[in-house]
């Protein structure tokens, strides 16, 4: 069978930036078809930001395509800032977007940390969501997050975990995630920008099944890792602001009617596959996608795939 890829590049349409109070701007921009099918394109980290790229997802013929830099990311400003930059405060600006583009319905569409996103906002607006698809699924809790960032993925890439960790003292190691958040919001500015690059190499060079040293690399670049780790990190010691650790799977009753597809690569190491059954197992109505041939990654051709595959089905909603 032949793998439907990517669409050709396009340009944006508009863009802009919207002031949603306390301090924040976030960048929009628009692509596609201005008449079509609102879909909103959220992106993973949290902290990673857009990318050109993340438009070829999408029948520009057939959606107009809606993509946000999150709270202190991408080129929403003030880049890399954690105040007021949680969870909740993230849904709202969703929902002020889709209020100031005067849409009535989108499909809302994210991979990692964009499919969290993705479902505490559809818990929280389900009138306003027309479809779901959710990729590599992370559900912030404790156990996941122990996995990638203390003990459990090191033993599938000791070599690079060795890497992560040695920013960090060894008496020190036993809480890897708070070890690293105090370095990140610390004062010394040399330590936070080795702590981030550490950090964000880690997460880099674990997306996909095939080793991918540009990526890593891009990863722990200066700029990007500063926010990507910074805000990463924040959302990850403060367990994602959630009232406990299984809230989305327990509030998963407020969408099972919109129609939803959740993929997944089998050998998904930042997410593991259990996260992609234990939403499933929630969600009978929900279409899974299970890639066996795939890791985290969006680009890698089994997930595009159906990610592409996904949105050609929703041309039918």
């Amino acid at each position: 069978m032949t793998r439907l890829g990517f669409y050709p590049p396009i340009d944006a349409y508009a863009d802009g930036m919207l002031d949603v109070g306390d301090g924040h701007q976030i960048y929009f921009e628009q692509s596609g078809n201005p008449e079509g099918r609102p879909v909103i394109f959220l992106h993973g980290g949290p902290g990673g930001g857009c990318q050109p790229i993340h438009r070829q997802q999408f029948d520009p013929k057939h959606y107009r395509i809606i993509i946000m830099d999150q709270r202190g990311c991408g080129r929403s400003l003030p880049y890399a800032c954690l105040d007021d930059n949680t969870t909740w405060h993230l849904v709202a600006d969703i929902e002020r977007l889709r209020a100031h583009l005067k849409i009535d319905q989108w499909i809302v569409f994210g991979g990692s940390w964009g499919s969290t996103l993705s479902l505490a906002y559809a818990q929280s607006h389900p009138e306003a969501v027309l479809g779901l698809v959710l990729r590599g699924i992370f559900l912030m809790r404790r156990h996941e997050l122990l996995w990638m960032y203390q003990e459990g993925a090191s033993h599938l890439y000791p070599e690079e975990y060795d890497r992560y960790v040695s920013v960090i003292p060894s008496h020190e190691q036993g809480d890897l995630m708070s070890a690293f958040y105090r370095r990140l919001t610390g004062s010394n500015a040399e330590e936070a920008l080795r702590a981030a690059r550490a950090w964000s190499r880690w997460e880099g060079a674990l997306l996909s099944i095939a080793p991918n040293e540009a990526r890593a690399q891009e990863f722990s670049s200066d700029e990007f890792a500063k926010a990507f780790a910074r805000i990463e990190c924040h959302y990850f010691v403060h367990g994602g602001w959630m009232r406990d650790d299984g809230q989305l799977l327990k509030d998963v009753g407020r969408v099972r009617h919109i129609p939803a597809y959740i993929i997944h690569g089998r050998h998904d190491v930042v997410t593991p596959m259990s996260n992609a059954w234990d939403l499933a197992k929630c969600w009978p109505e929900a279409h899974l996608k299970v890639v066996e041939d795939a890791g985290h990654a969006f680009d890698e051709p089994g997930i595009l795939h159906e990610l592409v595959s996904a949105m050609e089905d929703f041309k039918r909603l």
